[in-house]
């Protein structure tokens, strides 16, 4: 039988909105388990880091060379009957590792039912039908726009900069601002219900104005916010200051030039994540990334729906009507951690901050721990779980056990573990070091019996 515990090699992809040479984590982390004919290269843009099955970037057995999905097709019980009776021969899951320099796409994922859609109708853009809901940890600070904002504050932007309420249309702006109004102290669906079609009237307006007008509109913008400041955008709301705003505003034009993803920002909430600090994206939310360094994990899917800051296909029709219109504030959109119950922690008398974190979104496919011990000695004993595991780490060093296979393990050493397998990570770090790793694993519960 396989061993249940597999050194992998993985690929990391380049796309222009990657961070650079060694500054790049992907690439690092890529090095650390090199390809033969890989070196990086200190202009190249190093974007995605790929752990997985999915067959647009297969990871590899480093002992023998074999996908990853040939070992698992070949031994099911490497993914537990539960997960393979579900998902086929393959991981549910992918995890990457994402390195962003300049922003990535206004972009949503589609759902199941559209996945299979668009994937029918146009399989060259949507390579597979399967929906993507994904999860992002930051390494590194980060920055990003997620979900769109509370309506008061689209209102407020609609109101105070005048570029982007030429573009959304003064109807369109006006039925806003009046709906919001009159549904403010509401709380019933029936007014939810309005906002989001006035949300999704106004966001079309933007979306489908001519190219002619979004250019005129940008250079009128980006004059604003240089001489406005901290006044931009009437000062800018709570949550994202005129400050902020102009210094975003300057920064995309600089990267994409005129761009409809500079006028999209004023209806989705700005958010910043330390490390540790996780967002949640369900099917047809709407995002994009800024900058910084993340853990990504995501159905086992690479469908993606753009619509701006990308030179890569646009399918702003699809976009707008298959976006789900809700908004709230982005604190109600972070991830919040809790301990992981199954876990037995060692510390030597040094690592009290060691700690190891349940990121548990509501879906099937994959959960992801984040485990940090600190100092020499101090170890994490996961339980055997019922289905399979991707293991990175992402800082420091340490040795990690299956059964009486240990190996080492520091930066950028990526492990897959079977089903059914005790893992044991513990750090070799000294006594201000910390060990840090991120564990994707799909486990099936049965509920059948009231679990």
């Amino acid at each position: 039988m396989q061993v249940p515990l597999i050194r992998l090699q993985c690929g990391v992809n380049s796309y222009d909105w990657g961070k650079k040479g060694q500054a790049s984590a992907a690439a690092k982390f890529a090095a650390a388990t090199p390809a033969p004919d890989f070196a990086i290269q200190d202009d190249r843009p190093y974007a995605e880091l790929w752990m997985g099955t999915h067959p647009s970037n297969p990871s590899l057995d480093l002992t023998t060379g074999r996908t990853l999905l040939d070992l698992v097709e070949d031994n099911r019980s490497l993914l537990s009957p539960g997960v393979a009776a579900r998902y086929g021969k393959k991981l549910p899951f992918l995890l990457k590792v994402l390195s962003i320099n300049k922003a990535l796409s206004i972009q949503a994922h589609p759902n199941k039912k559209l996945a299979e859609q668009l994937h029918t109708r146009d399989p060259k853009n949507y390579p597979d039908d399967n929906h993507k809901p994904e999860m992002a940890i930051a390494i590194t600070p980060f920055e990003g726009l997620c979900g769109f904002r509370p309506l008061n504050e689209i209102a407020h932007f609609l109101d105070t900069v005048p570029a982007l309420r030429q573009l959304v249309g003064d109807e369109n702006a006006r039925g806003f601002t009046e709906t919001v109004k009159s549904t403010r102290e509401d709380e019933s669906e029936g007014a939810s219900s309005k906002n989001k079609k006035a949300l999704q009237k106004a966001f079309n307006g933007l979306m489908s104005s001519s190219e002619a007008d979004m250019t005129a509109a940008t250079k009128a913008l980006v004059e604003s916010a240089s001489s406005a400041g901290a006044d931009f955008a009437g000062g800018g709301v709570s949550s994202t200051t005129g400050s902020v705003l102009a210094e975003l505003v300057s920064r995309l034009h600089g990267e994409f030039g005129p761009d409809y993803g500079l006028f999209v920002l004023f209806f989705l909430n700005y958010v910043t994540l330390e490390p540790g600090e996780a967002l949640f994206l369900q099917a047809d939310d709407i995002h994009a990334y800024l900058s910084g360094d993340i853990v990504e994990c995501m159905a086992s899917s690479d469908n993606v729906v753009r619509a701006g800051l990308t030179p890569k296909f646009k399918d702003v029709d699809t976009l707008v009507n298959m976006l789900t219109y809700s908004y709230a504030p982005i604190d109600e959109q972070k991830m919040h951690p809790t301990d992981f119950p199954y876990v037995t922690l060692n510390r030597t008398a040094y690592s009290s901050g060691s700690a190891v974190m349940l990121y548990d979104p509501p879906i099937d496919e994959f959960s992801v721990v984040r485990s940090l011990l600190r100092g020499e000695g101090s170890k994490a004993t996961f339980d055997p779980l019922d289905g399979p595991s991707i293991i990175i780490c992402t800082a420091g060093k340490g040795k990690i056990s299956v059964g009486p296979t240990s190996e080492e393990i520091k930066e950028g050493y990526v492990f897959f573990v079977g089903a059914t397998a005790q893992c044991v990570l513990e750090s070799e770090g000294g006594e201000d070091d910390e060990f840090i790793t991120f564990k994707a694993y799909c486990e099936i519960v049965d509920h059948s019996n009231g679990a």
